[in-house]
């Protein structure tokens, strides 16, 4: 079994993240931006951003992993709702580290054609989390997900952490 979630996560993975961060930026960089002179005008920050963003999607997908019982994906959900680690200061911290790589991806190769998935990206991910994804998950894990959602933010992670109404003392 563990095999089997482990291969699920690699499949979830290669189809998720890794074509939003690699194949669909190489496609644009290679694309709109391969007669632009390389400026890596912003490196250091680029690459701090994209180490940020890897950190934070190995993060999330070990957590969903280990006590979520499921993988990124939503035709893979995970059994049980995830309100750790980072989860308890934003509700979508896996695709700001998608977010996160993107940004530094524009930084470090200087693309305004990577810069224009990141926000056509950014768009896109805030519809489907608004009119998709979390109606669903209030239907899966009802009110203990309605109030989480009352407590943490969509994309601005709050400096205080989510306590469960039971983990209050």
């Amino acid at each position: 079994m563990a095999i089997s979630l482990f291969l699920k996560q690699l499949r979830d993975i290669l189809l998720l993240p890794f074509n939003v961060t690699v194949i669909i930026p190489c496609v644009l960089y290679y694309s709109f931006d391969k007669f632009q002179n390389l400026n890596l005008y912003h490196p250091i920050p680029g690459i701090l951003f994209i180490a940020s963003g890897l950190l934070m999607l190995a993060w999330t997908i070990s957590l969903f992993h280990t006590f979520g019982h499921g993988t990124l994906a939503p035709w893979e959900a995970t059994k049980k709702l995830v309100i750790r680690g980072p989860y308890k200061y934003v509700r979508n911290p896996m695709i700001m580290g998608v977010l996160l790589v993107l940004i530094g991806e524009t930084l470090l190769l200087n693309s305004v054609a990577i810069g224009f998935w990141f926000i056509s990206f950014t768009m896109i991910s805030t519809l489907y989390f608004k009119y998709i994804e979390e109606p669903a998950l209030e239907k899966r894990f009802g009110n203990p997900y309605t109030e989480y959602k009352k407590g943490v933010n969509r994309w601005i992670p709050k400096i205080k952490a989510y306590n469960k109404p039971n983990d209050k003392k």
